[in-house]
């Protein structure tokens, strides 16, 4: 399954590191963040990627190149503007396979993605998320997800605190690519606010529960986190 990652983001919330390089080469135990995911896919046998960029995106394509440096084949897609998580997916759809593994380039989730894009395929939907309960670990992030008995999420409500909300989004997803090449080209389009509340109401957005948390680095409370960790 190919691999797609969304790294085009503008990271204000790092200013001013984000000033000089874009959120996911942030250097972290001195590497870039971006590298630990990347470094990740390809150790569990997944051989292509794009990288969907925006904001200084090339400081990503030179450091990473064509990828076999680090074991991997990377091609790459760059936003004319700013188009938003599913935006930025249907400005590449030309690039993109029938179903696709779909990571934010600024959170890291160490889990098996092959069994990620085993259970999309064996419970066929248009889209499934990976979902965690901070019970285990809190990550710092609200729950923002409800499912059903069945698997299917039956709500997603970002920034309250509900108890309806059992889990939290863990920035891991895959898609069939058909969900994205309907959306209007060229068009800021967001994943959160319009594509998920469109297949809830399908039934057609499904969850995968993990355990294990993840860890992001979009404040700089979370980014000094994961560093003491990776020192």
């Amino acid at each position: 399954m190919q691999v797609v990652i969304l790294a085009g983001g503008l990271g204000t919330r790092l200013r001013p590191i984000t000033e000089r390089v874009p959120k996911p080469m942030v250097e972290v135990g001195g590497r870039p963040f971006l590298e630990y995911i990347i470094s990740h896919v390809a150790g569990q046998q997944f051989d292509r990627m794009l990288i969907l960029l925006g904001y200084l995106g090339e400081q990503v394509r030179d450091y990473f190149g064509d990828g076999r440096n680090f074991g991997i084949s990377i091609d790459y897609a760059f936003e004319p503007k700013p188009l938003g998580t599913a935006g930025a997916v249907r400005n590449a759809i030309g690039q993109v396979d029938t179903e696709f593994l779909l990571l934010y380039g600024d959170s890291f989730l160490p889990i098996d993605y092959q069994a990620v894009a085993g259970s999309f395929r064996k419970n066929p939907s248009r889209g499934l998320i990976v979902v965690y309960d901070n019970r285990h670990a809190d990550t710092g992030v609200l729950n923002n997800v409800a499912l059903g008995s069945d698997g299917v999420v039956t709500r997603y409500e970002k920034g309250c605190v509900d108890p309806g909300l059992q889990y939290v989004e863990a920035g891991v997803l895959c898609f069939q690519r058909e969900v994205f090449a309907k959306l209007p080209p060229i068009k800021p389009v967001s994943l959160e606010q319009e594509l998920y509340p469109e297949l809830i109401a399908q039934r057609e957005l499904r969850a995968f529960v993990t355990s294990q948390r993840f860890f992001d680095i979009g404040t700089p409370e979370r980014l000094e986190e994961f560093s003491a960790k990776h020192a």
